[in-house]
């Protein structure tokens, strides 16, 4: 499962972006998990702040969510934070 993260903006207003292969992770299954709720919980619906960061999180190129600081569930939270610190 390829799972892809795109933050925009934020005070700056610098784009972010990372994805993942999940084959052949020790954390592949959890990942996987995260992914699955993600992308059952669709689109946010609430604004974001001034200021605030916007997602975009894609699994296997198929699903896209998109969600909004500070609204977003624990599920979109975690994946967020797992994609772009450890994504290339």
């Amino acid at each position: 499962m390829r799972i892809r993260v795109r933050r925009t903006g934020g005070f700056a207003g610098i784009e972010r972006s990372a994805e993942v292969d999940t084959a052949g992770r020790a954390d592949a299954a959890e990942l996987h998990d995260l992914a699955e709720t993600v992308v059952g919980q669709g689109d946010a619906t609430e604004r974001g702040v001034p200021d605030g960061f916007s997602y975009e999180i894609t699994v296997d190129g198929k699903h896209t969510v998109r969600c909004r600081d500070p609204h977003l569930t624990d599920a979109q939270r975690a994946l967020v934070s797992t994609i772009l610190a450890e994504g290339a």
